[in-house]
């Protein structure tokens, strides 16, 4: 397999749309937090520390998702300036490195949308219950 300067360019843009997606998710997580909070003080129960919990999980590995995603083009960044440098075994490590960085990210968001699907599972087991 031949790799080139051009092969770690062609991940910016699935990096790139990565990255935005995983902040659109944190700034959703951030003002559902804030709702929580503010219910939370007005009306103290039970069920929204659990809920709060599940978000502080949620919002770790939110963080987690994004800062492997940041490694990941900062590798192919600087697998491009090696290979730039003539170095291509360096620059084929460098490469390595970042899709296995890519991986680490979207291992960890699928766990966080797992996570995300069982408390909204859980939810609407609670609204089936109330209907019924």
């Amino acid at each position: 397999m031949d790799v080139s300067l051009a092969t770690p360019a062609l991940l910016f843009p699935a990096i790139s749309l990565l990255l935005l997606a995983y902040t659109n998710r944190f700034l959703a997580l951030s003002a559902l937090i804030r709702t929580l909070h503010g219910t939370y003080s007005d009306n103290p129960r039970d069920g929204i520390l659990g809920q709060i919990s599940n978000l502080r999980r949620r919002l770790y590995l939110i963080k987690d998702m994004q800062m492997w995603g940041v490694v990941s083009i900062f590798f192919c960044v600087f697998a491009m300036l090696l290979f730039f440098a003539h170095t291509v075994t360096a620059a084929r490590m460098s490469f390595g490195a970042a899709l296995i960085s890519l991986l680490v990210s979207l291992t960890i968001s699928f766990l966080e949308i797992r996570i995300s699907v069982g408390a909204l599972t859980l939810q609407l087991q609670d609204v089936e219950e109330h209907v019924q």
